[in-house]
């Protein structure tokens, strides 16, 4: 890896740390590889070659320029790096031609130096940058390979599809693979995105299968989401149909997942189908189903999507009027690790009105989750039936909480 390519890693890394907008991120990728982050390393004991940094930092490409000549005449210990520094703000001047002599004279005066790769980067931009196509075979280097692909389409779409073709299927590494496969799904051209749809089909490679299918149903296109049905029905590996589902909700397809969920025989491909209607927010359609569904199972599969898509309107309807116990107690589940502040009050109600123990104790289980030390106290002291009352308070001692304490204390002092 280049230093210039680790430092924007660290870069990325330490705004993402920070969390701040992906807008910035993006920006800080682009900005100068030594503005505002210490690329150049320590400051050193050459003022001249100081000075060539301090100026690269402020954007006066012709004083660092000067400066870094000045280092590479007198043979400075920091020759090599002033060499490529000065092919950069060449670069930068739009002086290509003295920017690729500063390189060469790096590469042959220096031939052991760790800026070698950072110079054959800062060739490959130039090149790119001037229109010049790069094939990723003529480097053996991952780095520069990865900006090779990058450039591809852009510098020549008729030659790029092919070379990428070609990457796909040689023998490269599963990240030069992946990269190649990047590109040519934004590409947006008719034989790229046949090239990817043929590797979707092709399980061979099948992380790299995985990959084509999640950037077909990225893309959205209405050929996209024929061909991601079509792999469904011809597959027959549930994890390929799986990979196929999360393409389809990537795509935004509910009329294909809800036909899945409907006539899927596996009923672990029927949930997930189920569950990315969830993540598409198809609460209407997944009511629709859970109104027609056959199986307690089937139906809480439902209910879990329908806690995915954030109907908590449904998941308490359920809590409340559902007669199969085991469904019935899966929504108050829900219910419990639901942020909604409505079901607190729900629970509340459900517990004070319920005659059944087992669903008084899955609304016990609800509170517990949502961290309701206030009522499940209250509850405890009120609490008539001694093997409940056992259930709140053990609930009550594991909960970190100083009310929870409060009342411990209060249980043992009455003892």
């Amino acid at each position: 890896m280049t230093k210039r390519s680790t430092a924007v890693s660290l870069t990325i890394l330490i705004l993402t740390l920070f969390a701040l907008p992906s807008q910035t991120v993006h920006a800080a990728v682009h900005l100068s590889p030594i503005a505002g982050f210490p690329m150049l390393g320590p400051a050193s004991d050459d003022p001249t070659y100081d000075r060539g940094v301090k100026a690269l930092d402020e954007k006066r490409w012709a004083d660092a320029v000067q400066s870094f000549d000045e280092v590479v005449r007198v043979k400075s210990a920091r020759s090599d790096a002033a060499l490529y520094w000065k092919a950069y703000a060449l670069n930068k001047l739009g002086r290509r031609a003295d920017a690729v002599t500063s390189l060469q004279t790096l590469g042959k005066t220096y031939p052991t130096s760790g800026w070698l790769d950072d110079a054959k980067a800062l060739e490959l931009e130039m090149r790119q940058a001037s229109g010049q196509p790069v094939s990723p075979d003529n480097t053996e280097n991952e780095d520069l390979k990865l900006m090779a692909i990058d450039g591809l389409l852009a510098s020549d779409p008729d030659r790029a599809i092919p070379m990428l073709e070609k990457i796909l299927q040689g023998n490269q590494s599963a990240k030069i693979k992946e990269r190649a496969l990047f590109v040519l799904a934004q590409g947006g051209s008719v034989r790229a995105e046949e090239i990817v749809i043929t590797l979707a089909r092709n399980s061979a490679q099948p992380e790299l299968q995985a990959k084509a299918i999640q950037f077909i149903g990225l893309s959205g296109r209405a050929k996209s989401r024929q061909a991601l049905a079509q792999l469904y029905a011809s597959a027959t590996s549930p994890e390929v149909k799986r990979a196929v589902l999360s393409g389809l909700m990537l795509s935004g397809d509910r009329e294909r997942l809800i036909a899945i969920a409907k006539e899927e025989k596996s009923a672990e491909l029927k949930g997930e189908a189920i569950n990315q209607l969830g993540v598409l927010g198809a609460k209407t359609e997944l009511w629709q189903m859970y109104e027609s569904a056959g199986t307690a199972g089937e139906k809480e599969a439902i209910l879990n999507a329908l806690f995915v898509a954030g109907d908590v309107d449904k998941l308490i309807q359920v809590a409340q009027t559902e007669k199969d116990p085991q469904t019935r107690g899966a929504a108050i589940q829900r219910l419990g690790v639901s942020h909604a502040q409505k079901t607190s009050a729900i629970l509340v109600s459900m517990y004070q009105t319920e005659k059944d123990p087992e669903i008084r104790t899955k609304v016990l289980d609800a509170l517990f989750v949502q961290g309701n030390a206030t009522v499940l106290i209250d509850f405890a002291r009120k609490e008539k039936d001694p093997q409940l009352r056992k259930e709140i308070v053990s609930r009550l001692s594991i909960m970190r909480s100083k009310e929870a304490t409060d009342y411990m204390m209060e249980i043992l002092n009455k003892e």
